[in-house]
Parts: structure tokens; sequence; C-alpha cells
């Protein structure tokens, strides 16, 4: 299993494949290529089956806990 980034930033257009939800991880699959996404919740909930398949594992979790611009004048 390798880790990498990706080459581009999820934004939120990408929605999780699973429920809809704004993704924030993205899993290519090292046998097809393919690509997945996941919010948070489905991403945990997958990761056991899915890293030891997976060419790249790009996590943008952290940036749940970023404060939005808006906000962190308040």
């Amino acid at each position: 299993m390798t880790t990498a980034v990706a080459t581009r930033e999820l934004t939120a257009m990408d929605r999780c494949d699973r429920c809809g939800a704004q993704a924030y991880v993205r899993v290519v699959l090292s046998s097809s290529g393919g690509e997945l996404l996941f919010c948070a919740h489905h991403a945990r909930q997958h990761e056991a089956q899915l890293r030891p398949i997976a060419a790249e594992w790009q996590d943008e979790t952290g940036r749940l806990q970023e404060k939005s611009p808006a906000l962190a004048d308040d």
C-alpha cells in the first residue's frame, strides 16, 4: 500500500459516493485506478477494507476542524 497526496484539493463539488455529503477523502484503487470519494464518516467506516487495495489515500478531514474566515472574526 502506498499513501500519496492527489494533485488537487477536494472541493464542495466533490460528493461522497455513499451518501452524497461533501467528500473529504479520495481513494484511488491500485487494481483498477478507479476513484472513490467519501465523507469523513464513510471513509472511516470503509477504511479497513480499502487501505490494503488503495494506491492513493487523500485525506482532507482535517479541514473539518478549520474555522471559516467569516466565523474567525466572531
